[in-house]
């Protein structure tokens, strides 16, 4: 079952007080980003956060699972949390804040 485009609207709404929150579309679900940094995604209607020392401390007991099969465990967010968009935007920043920037993009090769 792939995310509902209004369900990822409603949580940038959320996380407006985050900074620069956005999200991008890939394989049917989203990856949300804070600043360039992949904070987390949203599959199958629910919200996914990468796992930080930081955010564990943040969230206290984290309820941990995949969120697609094969990816390793993230801290999954209960939907009622949603709503403390206070809540939910400090988690992000925190998060974003542990993760290392995102490494350059190697610029392509020309064909030969």
């Amino acid at each position: 079952m792939a995310t509902d485009p209004r369900t990822v609207a409603s949580l940038l709404d959320q996380l407006a007080g985050a900074g620069d929150v956005s999200a991008r579309k890939m394989f049917g679900e989203y990856a949300v980003y804070r600043d360039g940094k992949m904070v987390g995604s949203v599959c199958d209607d629910q919200l996914f956060v990468k796992p930080t020392v930081a955010g564990r401390a943040y969230i206290g007991a984290a309820v941990e699972a995949p969120p697609y099969a094969g990816a390793k465990p993230h801290f999954l967010i209960d939907g009622a949390l949603w709503d403390d968009g206070a809540w939910l935007s400090r988690l992000i920043v925190l998060t974003a804040d542990a993760l290392p920037a995102p490494k350059p993009k190697q610029p392509k090769s020309p064909p030969s």
